[in-house]
C-alpha cells in the first residue's frame, strides 16, 4: 500500500475520530487537537500498521495513548509548589490525596507480575489488555482464537496469584476497569 493510499484511508475515519476524541477531551477545539495528532502520528509511523487489520482500532489506540501521553504532560506542567508559610486547607487536601507513591510501588509490583509471564502469553494479554479483539491478535500472531483466549485466560490466572496481596488490601486507582 503506498503512503498516498494510507493517508487516504486514514482521511476516511477523520469524522469517527473526531467523534471518539470529544468522548475524551470534551471541546471541540481539544478534540480537533487530538485528531490532528493521532492522524500525524499514523501517517508517520505508516510502515507499523499491518495490512489486514483494523485500521480503526489501531487510529483508536495511537489516539488513547496519545490523549494519555497529553494528560500526563499537563498533570506535570500543572503541578505547583507552594513555598509560603501558609498552607490553604484547599492545597493541603491536594497535597495529601493526590500523592502518588502507593501507585509507584503497586505499579512496580503490577510490572514485575507481567515480566515473570513468559512470552507466550505477555504478547496476547498485554494487546488485549491495549483493545485488540481476540481475532486480531489471533492474525497479529498466526494463532487459533482459542488459542488467543487460552493464553490470556492462564496469564489472568497467573497475575491474580502474583498480585494476591492487592485483591482485599490496597484498593488502588491503579486498578481502576482492570479485571483480573
Amino acid at each position: 500500500m503506498t503512503k498516498y493510499e494510507f493517508k487516504s484511508m486514514v482521511s476516511s475515519h477523520a469524522e469517527s475520530l473526531k467523534m471518539y476524541a470529544f468522548h475524551f477531551t470534551h471541546d471541540d477545539e481539544d478534540a480537533n487537537d487530538l485528531v490532528q495528532d493521532t492522524v500525524l502520528k499514523a501517517i508517520t509511523y505508516h510502515d507499523k500498521f499491518k495490512e489486514g487489520t483494523n485500521l480503526k482500532g489501531w487510529l483508536y489506540t495511537i489516539m488513547k495513548n496519545t490523549f494519555i501521553n497529553n494528560y500526563r504532560r499537563l498533570v506535570k506542567i500543572s503541578t505547583m509548589v507552594t513555598k509560603s508559610e501558609e498552607i490553604s486547607s484547599s492545597n493541603l487536601v491536594y497535597s495529601s490525596t493526590n500523592n502518588r507513591g502507593e501507585n509507584q510501588f503497586v505499579m512496580d509490583d503490577i510490572k514485575a507480575a507481567l515480566n515473570e509471564l513468559s512470552e507466550e502469553y505477555y504478547v496476547p494479554f498485554t494487546m488485549y489488555f491495549e483493545g485488540y479483539k481476540y481475532h486480531e491478535i489471533a492474525d497479529h500472531l498466526d494463532i487459533p482464537i482459542g488459542t488467543v483466549k487460552t493464553r490470556i485466560h492462564v496469564a489472568r490466572k497467573s497475575l491474580k496469584k502474583s498480585l494476591k496481596p492487592y485483591a482485599y488490601g490496597i484498593q488502588s486507582s491503579v486498578f481502576a476497569g482492570v479485571n483480573f
